[in-house]
């Protein structure tokens, strides 16, 4: 199963006792402070759980795999995320 906003929202409404419309306004919060976090090119680091950061990839030769024409990708900004230590042990049954 996938984990959605309504399942984080609905999860901090029932552990902190707050009403529907001030979970959801918690986590639009949260999401809203990474998002503008990440536009500006600044890492976002949530200790115990991962880091996202922002990449450049410069621009590369590509194939469109539907006629096999060749193209070139323009360059671009992408966010990669690497889990925490806490996480990885966890996931692997170490923790």
């Amino acid at each position: 199963m996938t984990l959605t906003k309504d399942h984080i929202r609905a999860s901090i409404q029932n552990q902190l006792g707050v009403s529907k419309s001030e979970s959801s306004h918690f986590v639009e919060s949260i999401q809203e402070t990474i998002r503008k976090t990440l536009e500006s090119g600044e890492d976002v680091l949530i200790t115990g759980f991962g880091k996202f950061t922002v990449r450049e990839k410069g621009a590369r030769r590509g194939r469109n795999p539907k006629n096999g024409e060749h193209l070139t990708l323009e360059p671009r900004r992408v966010v990669t995320f690497k889990c925490s230590r806490v996480i990885r042990d966890r996931l692997n049954g170490k923790g």
